[in-house]
């Protein structure tokens, strides 16, 4: 996933410098407080010309420090950094003035906030500079770049560039990479969780934080059914909802423009996606927190609004009354003696949505946690689709040296929810995910320690016991009585019989797939609904002859005539071909997940 840092490059950081230094005399002239405007200007008189914008002017900016009433602050341009985000694409640099912006300095939330000058609309404080800045210094996003948003069609996929602004690091020294205290980034979003446990957000707080997200985790919440009477005005704070239901995520900033059905939002996107679908609420400012490293707003979300659509470089679009179309996700947890059913949905989103079902999950994994850390999960259920297929999804995980058993399911889950939602051959829409998870105290693991035959010697065709020790978590070793046919088709010589869990036995049986081709979405579906459950031991033979992987299918043990027929898809990277070919003899199953691998050699006559 693209960060949403956005990155000057050092002469631009040198060009702020110069903006911020050069002149040191206090500033005489300042803006009058004026009331909030109720609503944007409906012509391009009510516009401030970015041709117009020189150092020295004086504007007010609208956002709320507290409740739902936007303030007043006093804003002094610097200057305008011409390309600074791309192409034709300026930033006005300005100073915040005023007691509240100058305890609090730049604050995540505050994106989108207006700024108007002699009453008219400039654009929206949208990006900070550096970390630790000692004055409120902001860049401000023109209102014309932002109307480019607004004028898009519905679910265009068109138009202005979301990833047009990049991070600027290649060729760059490591340590001028670590230290860039004059990057221009876009402020953060603040993101309210509701029903989410630091714990759960601890593991991936990082990949939140590189979408430009700020997790606060254990203050804000809200609830999109909550009523708010005060109307969505310029500086009203404004939140789009990634997950809505038992549990939610809300990413929140402020109303830049309004009018009697769009709003915009932001002054830079959040999930960077372009066309989008986001439930659309009002929000109330608990309060703003000062920080000279992570200054924030405090956000209850309130009643829908509507719904974001677009999602564009400069800008986020709502559309006041539409409703968003949301992935449905139910989760069944039985946890010893308690169940619970959580039901949530989570935006359809190529960055975020695989990210978000991960959290989720590990969400609702640690809920059904009531025996503390040594815990397993047995994890049975669906990806359905709108063409009516499914993935299925049937999960044992147990406590390893690596990672927690919850961290291991969730990946599991998060694992096959993306590589079916995530491929870049998608065409199917995903229509709900539905988990139901069994939560048992112990580490339900076993470990493969040795196995051996009491018949080293045998014939095509005989079924040859294979002798298995395997040592469940902190118990006394078990024997395991494996029995395997060997194939009447085997020539003489030796032959390798390996004795494994589920996932040694895929990666045999499912050749990886050249990274240049990958598989398209139906071989994936093909592949994920043939892969083995791990709570089992699986003995099987490595004979020879060619083995093909095709489709997400894996054909065994072919003759030269068809493996002659097939080369030409191997030659365009469609197929996947190995000297020998993984059968699978004998299946066993055991109560618990199976890892480990041992080999054991037959000399067949």
């Amino acid at each position: 996933m693209a960060p949403l840092t956005v990155l000057a490059s050092s002469a631009i950081g040198c060009h702020f410098l110069a903006y911020a230094q050069t002149d040191a005399r206090t500033v005489a002239a300042t803006a009058p407080e004026m009331a909030a405007p109720t609503r944007s200007p409906s012509s391009p008189s009510g516009y401030f010309p970015l041709a117009d914008v020189h150092r020295g002017l004086h504007g007010v900016a609208y956002t709320v420090f507290e409740g739902t009433q936007p303030e007043a602050m006093q804003v002094e341009i610097l200057g305008v950094l011409r390309n600074a985000l791309g192409p034709d694409r300026d930033m006005i640099l300005a100073r915040l003035q005023g007691s509240k912006p100058e305890y609090t300095g730049v604050v995540a939330g505050m994106s989108g906030s207006p700024v108007y000058i002699d009453g008219k609309l400039l654009g929206a404080l949208s990006y900070r500079i550096g970390q630790f800045t000692k004055e409120p210094i902001a860049g401000i996003t023109p209102i014309q770049q932002m109307l480019g948003v607004r004028d898009l069609g519905d679910n265009s996929a068109s138009g202005e560039l979301v990833a047009a602004v990049m991070p600027q690091t290649s060729g760059l020294p490591r340590d001028a990479m670590a230290a860039r205290d004059t990057d221009i980034h876009p402020i953060d979003t603040p993101l309210s969780l509701s029903g989410f446990s630091p714990q759960a957000l601890e593991p991936f707080r990082d990949r939140l934080k590189a979408a430009g997200l700020t997790a606060i985790d254990g203050v804000g919440g809200g609830s999109p059914t909550t009523k708010q009477p005060e109307p969505l005005v310029p500086g009203s704070a404004v939140s789009a909802l990634l997950v809505t239901g038992d549990l939610e995520m809300a990413a929140t900033c402020t109303v830049t423009y309004i009018d009697d059905k769009n709003l915009l939002a932001c002054g830079h996107p959040i999930t960077q996606s372009g066309a989008v679908s986001m439930p659309m609420t009002k929000a109330e400012v608990v309060a703003t927190l000062a920080s000279p490293f992570n200054a924030f707003k405090i956000v209850n979300t309130t009643e829908l609004a509507g719904a974001f659509n677009q999602d564009r470089a400069s800008a986020i679009r709502g559309t006041l009354g539409e409703t968003a179309t949301l992935i449905p996700v139910t989760i069944m947890i039985n946890g010893g003696n308690a169940s619970r059913t959580i039901h949530f949905g989570v935006i359809d989103d190529p960055q975020m949505t695989p990210l978000l079902v991960l959290l989720s999950t590990y969400e609702a994994l640690l809920e059904s946690n009531r025996y503390g850390a040594q815990m397993s999960y047995r994890i049975r259920g669906e990806i359905a689709t709108n063409s009516g297929q499914k993935v299925n999804i049937d999960s044992l995980d147990a406590p390893t040296e690596q990672m927690p058993a919850a961290i291991a399911a969730a990946i599991s889950v998060g694992d096959s929810f993306s590589r079916v939602y995530a491929n870049r051959t998608r065409t199917l829409k995903i229509a709900s995910v539905s988990l139901h998870i069994d939560a048992n105290p112990g580490n339900n693991s076993l470990e493969i320690e040795s196995a051996a035959t009491t018949k080293p010697i045998a014939r095509a065709g005989e079924t040859v016991r294979i002798d298995a020790i395997v040592r469940p978590y902190h118990q006394a070793a078990r024997h395991v009585e494996v029995p395997v046919a060997l194939p009447a088709s085997l020539p003489a010589g030796q032959v390798r019989v390996v004795l494994s869990g589920a996932s040694e036995l895929d990666r045999m049986l499912q050749s990886p797939t050249p990274p240049q081709q990958g598989l398209d979405e139906q071989a994936i579906i093909t592949q994920l609904n043939s892969a083995h459950v791990n709570d089992a031991l699986y003995a099987t033979i490595l004979a020879p002859g060619a083995q093909a992987a095709l489709d997400g299918k894996t054909l065994g043990t072919l003759p030269i005539s068809m493996v002659n027929v097939l080369e030409p898809l191997r030659n365009s990277h469609k197929m996947t071909l190995n000297g020998e070919s993984a059968v699978l003899a004998a299946t066993v199953p055991l109560e618990g997940m199976v890892s480990g691998q041992q080999v054991v050699t037959i000399e067949v006559e």
